[in-house]
Parts: structure tokens; sequence; C-alpha cells
């Protein structure tokens, strides 16, 4: 059996009892003997296998001789088994609760241990995201180039903390919104709650949990890949991030998200309007749009026109006012 196999092993059960299983949805009521002939494994290593399968509620024993054992519907079983899951990790997060109140409170942590040094690229994507799903309050993120993830993939656990409630407020630096798919990410994430804002000064890649803890990369270089970050605790240092964070919030630009309800159902354009009110040049939005810039500066003046206004900037403003997206981010 190959490893890849093994799709169950995410809810507990082990690559050999999970070919068991497949064994019993092809031949249900299989008695031991009959399994054994067609698995080669003795009834004794079978019977513990079916023993084991059915505390995970995967098969169930039959009533009578000889013994035969059915299996659960996968639907059903695996469901209940993702559920039992999640009700151990809970448990686990409440154990971790539990243990921060038995650990020294960070201010008074010894000068040398306000700022962690982490080595390679694995861990510090492992500390990103440590940092994302243990913030209960407030995550603020300054986002910009380069990426180590693909852009094509969502950050799931900001996802699920945002569905959670947590309060997340990110800076994209205009640059990003320029690579091909970050601009469709960004706007996933403002539509799932979090307040998302643009500006072109965003000056290096940064995190902070609940203002009590901050990530940041040890490299100043953009073109460097994230191989070490910084992480920072309570300290004058970290007060030092949360400010530059609100001064970049304050000057930053919301990131425009279209009220689909509310825009006319004849706008022109939506995505053109999207990419030019987020700040990008017209250059760039030829290539987001897979056109010519004289394209785009045709297709800029219909939408100048259509909103009576003399200047890109007068633009975003009365599509604003209009409802056509959202400015309050």
């Amino acid at each position: 059996m190959n490893a890849d196999d093994n799709a169950l092993a995410a809810v507990g059960v082990d690559a050999e009892d999970e070919q068991i299983y497949r064994d019993l949805l092809r031949r249900p009521r299989a008695t031991l003997p009959e399994l054994a002939a067609h698995t080669g494994r003795t009834t004794v290593a079978l019977r513990r296998a079916c023993s084991r399968l059915e505390s995970l509620g995967l098969v169930s024993r039959m009533a009578g001789r000889p013994v035969r054992y059915v299996p659960t519907r996968p639907d059903v079983a695996v469901a209940a088994l993702i559920s039992r899951r999640e009700e151990g990790l809970a448990q686990a997060r409440l154990a971790a609760l539990a243990l921060l109140a038995e650990t020294p409170r960070t201010e008074n942590l010894a000068p040398e241990e306000l700022v962690e040094v982490v080595q390679g690229q694995a861990a510090v994507v492992q500390r990103f995201t440590q940092l994302q799903q243990t913030a209960t309050e407030e995550l603020l993120v300054l986002d910009r180039p380069p990426y180590a993830q693909d852009l094509s993939q969502q950050n799931a656990p900001e996802m699920e903390r945002l569905a959670h409630g947590l309060l997340v407020r990110g800076i994209y630096d205009a640059s990003a919104l320029e690579i091909p798919g970050k601009l469709r990410l960004a706007q996933e994430s403002a539509a799932a709650g979090e307040q998302a804002r643009v500006s072109p000064d965003v000056p290096m890649k940064l995190a902070i949990a609940d203002r009590r803890t901050a990530i940041l990369p040890l490299s100043a270089d953009a073109s460097a890949h994230a191989d070490s970050a910084v992480i920072v605790h309570s300290s004058s240092l970290l007060d030092a991030l949360v400010t530059l964070f609100e001064v970049l919030w304050r000057s930053a630009l919301p990131l425009p998200i279209f009220d689909a309800r509310s825009r006319p159902a004849d706008l022109p354009d939506p995505e053109l309007f999207v990419l030019l009110a987020a700040g990008l040049k017209d250059e760039t939005v030829a290539r987001q749009l897979g056109v010519s810039l004289r394209t785009v500066h045709r297709r800029v003046s219909e939408l100048m026109d259509r909103l009576g206004a003399r200047t890109r900037f007068q633009a975003g403003l009365l599509a604003a006012r209009r409802g056509w997206w959202d400015a309050d981010s």
C-alpha cells in the first residue's frame, strides 16, 4: 500500500487499519477467515485491527457467529472522527490557556528573552501560523512582497480566525497588488471581514497579535526569502512597531471592494475600476487585464465620463458616494 493512500491519517487511522476498512467496504459482512484469505493477514491480526476500527466507529460487530464486521458509511464515520478531533483540539487550546496562566508575564521577562530569532523558512512559517491561530482579540498585518506561499491559495489560518470573529487589519503594499492573483486574495479576505487598506510605503512584512507579540523578517533585504525572523514580545520595541502600523494605517487608502447589491448592473469594467482605485499604474492594470495600454486609457476615459468625473480621484469619491464600493474598511 502506498503511503499516499493513508487518507484517514489526519483523523487517527493508520495505513494498515485503513486498508482493512477499505477491504470491508468492498466486502461487507465478510468473516475474518474470508478477509484473511483475501488480504494475506492472520485472523489474529485482523481481529485486533477490527477492534481498533470499532473503537474509532469505522466498523461495528454483528451479533452471532461466525464473527463479522460491518463497515460504517465513510461520510458518517469520518465526520464523527473529525468532530472528535475538533473537540480534542478545543480542549488542548483550553489547556494551553491554563498553562499560559502559570507562566511568567512577558513584562517580567529578562531583556534577552524579549526578542527571539527564528531560523529556517519552515520554522518561520510555523511561528507565523501560530501567531495567527493564537490571536484572540486583534491581528495587525503589514503585507508586501516577496511571497514564499502559493498565491493561488488563500491564507487558511487567517480565514478561520476571521470566521471566529477575530479583528484583522491589513495594510497591503501597492506593489503586492501588481502580482497576479494577489488582489483577488486580498479582496476575498476583505469580503470575509478583514479591514484592508493599501499604501505605497509599506517598509516590511509584519504581524502583531493582540499587541503582545510580533513577527517580522530579520533581513531588511526585500529580495531575501523568509528564512529568518524576529519574534518581539511586550516591550518598548513592540510598542514602536504598533505605532508604526497605526501611522501607516492612517495614511493608507481603503482597499476598494465592490458591493454587488448596490452598483449598477451595467457598470462598465468593474475590475478595471478596482485596479485603478487600488492605486495601480496604467501599465500594471493593462498587464492584469491582459489588454493594451491604449485600451486601458480608453476604458478609463469612458468610466470617468460615466461618473462625470474630471480626475480619477474624483471618480473614486463619486463611486464611493454612490455605494459602488466599500470605502469604510
